[in-house]
């Protein structure tokens, strides 16, 4: 009895004190004892009937169970599995996992990470029998088994079985398989003596996960959940993300499905394959408690269970590249590296020298900025390609100016004066623009990195206390729409730098003229709003860049004479002119020819416009 309890059964007996001492006579003996039973009796009402009541429902839904009748009375306890990773804990009540702890990771304030609880989280599995009633696992009572020690495939294993006796030597067995070192637990259903008993073609797998606040930024967490799966046929897919309810019927085979977090998965996977499977999503935005309501009705094969293969493997971990790619079955993809090229990009360049670099260093600052040394010096032969094309089209710019000059605000002709330049000077203008271009997928590749990137979990640099998500260098009084409530300063350093860097190559740059000259600016300034709350990592990655760029054009600068870059050009001139005797028009010039031809033929019909 707590306190409260305590108080309330005082006040009661005050009362009933007061009430016969003043309105039941003179016998005080009589009222005060009269009082006092009163009181014992509330008390004992308040500490017995749960336990009757639960003695009682057991012997009701007993009743109603039919031949499951023996296995629905019992005790409830725990037990547990655990390893160097997790901890598992199994209720004998359904026989299902009742808490998942991972070890080695704290949520965003500093507590244990539960992945699976008994209060947010449930699984549980139902049939139908012959005479039409339901049976689920959370009904009945299973008696655990001594843990069990062995090998599977080289790995250390702890073996439990959950048994539910149903009499006359049948029984359900649920047996779960903890291997040493991993984050995955396997699950196989088998069933004895109860091929006459079950109805229908599947039992019914449910999981409902009210998914926990793990990190700091509930609407990026929000963001990034999800549930992901995959079917025999078509493979990895994933529900849409959204902040409103979503539903998905799955009415072919499906191999896994995963409740999908920032940077955790609780997922789990058939040997075989589920029949088919509905999913829900559902968001509250009122409820700051609840990241995202997940809810999952998969259905195994009958015939499975009789025969020994309904084998599961549930996955309760990190999502980390190195530990989710030996699950297989795509199960690495739950970590989110980015469609097509960016995903190779991350997969086979970014991840490997990361890895490297973690095993030697342990602050990850100092990684990120390793790692864009790797990069730009991978990346150097096409900034050296790129800085001397900008190097020939500056030299070549009071030419262009002139033309410019000459034919006023007549924008054709000006086109095709100076496309004649570089035709004569052997210009390529796109020659400077490729080599970005084939900088972009690593560019892009750091956006699915940064964000996705459990190495970064919770690593603190300078200011910023976690380098997945954004810092706070400022905190502000009022929210601006489409920045924030806060001061990045990671991402102000990277805004400056890109403008920095912008102005440089605009000087080098002679086609950056009037809204485009606007534009290069304007871009640096939308991604500042943009990044804001993005992870500082992303932003200190991408400040790092731009400074080691500058740092190599200056040294590029020291090998690209401009007054050699316009004696090569004019040299090229030259080559031109005494090819151009022996040969025939290039290609370019025929481009020319035809540009002129459609101008003179637009002209044409305007004059006759005109007279009209």
């Amino acid at each position: 009895m707590d306190r409260n309890q305590a108080i309330g059964f005082g006040l009661i007996a005050l009362l009933l004190l007061a009430y016969s001492f003043f309105f039941a006579g003179t016998d005080e003996k009589a009222a005060t004892k009269q009082a006092t039973e009163q009181v014992a009796k509330v008390e004992q009402l308040q500490n017995t009937p749960a336990v009757a009541d639960d003695s009682l429902a057991q012997a009701q839904k007993a009743a109603n169970m039919g031949s499951f009748a023996t296995a629905a009375t019992g005790t409830a306890s725990t037990t547990t599995l655990e390893n160097a990773n997790i901890r598992i804990t199994f209720n004998t009540k359904g026989g299902q996992v009742e808490e998942v702890l991972l070890k080695n990771y704290k949520t965003y304030q500093g507590e244990p990470l539960i992945l699976f609880d008994k209060g947010s989280s449930q699984t549980d599995v139902a049939f139908t029998t012959n005479d039409g009633k339901t049976i689920k696992f959370s009904d009945l009572y299973f008696t655990p088994s001594a843990i069990t020690k062995g090998t599977d495939k080289e790995v250390s294993t702890q073996v439990i079985t959950f048994r539910a006796n149903v009499g006359n030597g049948q029984y359900i067995d649920q047996i779960y398989t903890l291997y040493d070192e991993k984050f995955e637990l396997g699950y196989k259903l088998d069933v004895k003596g109860l091929q006459g008993q079950l109805s229908g073609n599947n039992l019914t797998f449910t999981w409902t996960d009210h998914i926990k606040q793990l990190e700091r930024d509930i609407k990026q967490n929000r963001a990034k959940t999800t549930i992901n799966y995959a079917t025999v046929e078509d493979g990895f897919d994933k529900m849409s993300i959204s902040e409103e309810k979503e539903e998905l019927a799955l009415e072919e085979p499906v191999k896994w499905i995963a409740n999908k977090q920032n940077f955790f998965t609780a997922g789990i996977i058939a040997d075989n394959s589920f029949a088919s499977a509905k999913l829900e999503a559902d968001t509250n935005l009122a409820d700051s408690s609840v990241v995202k309501t997940l809810a999952t009705q998969a259905l195994i094969p009958t015939q499975d269970v009789l025969n020994g293969k309904a084998s599961f493997t549930y996955y309760f971990g990190p999502n980390d590249y190195k530990i989710l790619n030996k699950v297989g079955y795509d199960f690495d993809k739950n970590l989110d590296l980015g469609w097509g090229i960016f995903s190779y990009v991350n997969k086979w360049i970014i991840i490997p020298a990361f890895d490297f670099l973690e095993n030697y260093i342990g602050s990850y600052g100092i990684i990120i900025i390793l790692l864009v040394l790797y990069i730009k010096t991978i990346l150097f032969p096409l900034t050296y390609k790129s800085f001397y094309s900008m190097a020939k089209m500056k030299v070549l710019k009071p030419e262009i100016d002139a033309i410019k000059e000459q034919n006023g605000g007549d924008m054709q002709k000006t086109q095709m004066e100076t496309m004649k330049l570089y035709n004569e000077m052997g210009v390529n203008p796109l020659s400077g623009c490729i080599p970005m271009l084939l900088q972009i997928p690593i560019l892009f590749a750091m956006f699915n990195f940064f964000p996705n990137s459990i190495e970064l979990r919770q690593e603190p640099f300078l200011w910023a206390t976690d380098l997945s998500t954004y810092d706070v260098f400022a905190k502000l009084p009022f929210t601006i729409p489409f920045y924030g409530d806060h001061v990045s300063m990671f991402t102000l350093l990277m805004t400056a730098s890109t403008i920095l860097y912008t102005w440089s190559n605009n000087q080098m740059n002679a086609q950056m003229q009037g809204a485009m000259k606007f534009y290069s600016y304007l871009m640096p300034l939308i991604f500042m709003f943009v990044l804001n709350s993005f992870p500082a990592g992303l932003s200190f990655y991408y400040f790092v860049s731009n400074m080691v760029t500058f740092g190599q054009q200056a040294i590029i600068r020291r090998f690209v004479d401009e007054g050699k870059v316009r004696a090569k050009l004019e040299e090229n001139k030259e080559k031109r002119k005494d090819k151009k005797k022996t040969a025939g028009p290039s290609f370019t010039e025929r481009m020319q020819e035809a540009m002129r031809a459609a101008a003179e033929k637009e002209q044409q019909k305007k004059n006759k416009g005109l007279k009209k």
